[in-house]
Formats: C-alpha cells, sequence, structure tokens
C-alpha cells in the first residue's frame, strides 16, 4: 500500500492515498450498492482494463476498504464488497457525485451528469 505518513502531514493526503485517483473512487461507489463480481464491476465502470481493475481492487482490499470472497465452486465465483471502513466512504463517495453533477451542470451547461451512476444511488 501507499505510503501513509505524506510530506504534507494533511489528512487529506492520507484519504487520497487510500481511496484516491481515477478508478478508486468509482469502483467504490459502484459497491455502496451490494458486493459485485469481477466481471459485473468491469462491465459497469465500462472503461477500466482487466488489469488495472484487479490492481486496484487488490489495493482497496489491502487497505481494508474492500472484502474479496472467493466460492468453492466450478466456475470459481468472487464477489468483492464494502467492509464497514468502506461503507463509512459513503457521504464522501455521494458527495463527489453531487457535486461533479453540480458543476457540470453549472459551468459545462449540461442538464445530465457527467458520467453514468448507478439509479439506486443516494442522493444527499
Amino acid at each position: 500500500m501507499k505510503r501513509l505518513n505524506g510530506k504534507s502531514g494533511c489528512a487529506v493526503e492520507v484519504t487520497l492515498s487510500v481511496m484516491g485517483g481515477t478508478w478508486k473512487p468509482i469502483i467504490l461507489f459502484h459497491l455502496l450498492h451490494g458486493k459485485k463480481r469481477f466481471s459485473e464491476l468491469g462491465r459497469t465502470i465500462g472503461a477500466i482494463t482487466q488489469r488495472m481493475l484487479t490492481l486496484q481492487l487488490r489495493e482497496l482490499e489491502e487497505a481494508g476498504i474492500v472484502e474479496r470472497t472467493v466460492h468453492a465452486e466450478v466456475p470459481p465465483r468472487v464477489d468483492y464488497a464494502l467492509t464497514a471502513l468502506g461503507r463509512s466512504l459513503e457521504p464522501v463517495l455521494v458527495a463527489m457525485r453531487d457535486w461533479g453533477t453540480a458543476y457540470t451542470q453549472e459551468h459545462l451547461h449540461e442538464d445530465a451528469p457527467p458520467a453514468p451512476c448507478p439509479p439506486q444511488a443516494k442522493r444527499a
């Protein structure tokens, strides 16, 4: 996992080192609605490569944000779900979605959200 004792000493830096980047917040947002299989996450996100999805899920698992469950069946089935710690990020993720929607509407003059978000996502 990335170093948590960053240069700035700011708690925001710690948060970003755990859940920051392009893909992690998107993965976490999609897991807010319950466990998902690897392939389901890949299809939902779309533009992410399998390798990148694997790497990001491993980092989130290592950080204690996501749990991976392997089911002993053929073919093997693996589910990913948020841990209690991961669930604590929900207000942050919903706020990020809402801010992005508002920014898009105000500054880019678009009526639709900037990216597809699950319809069952909670509104703050």
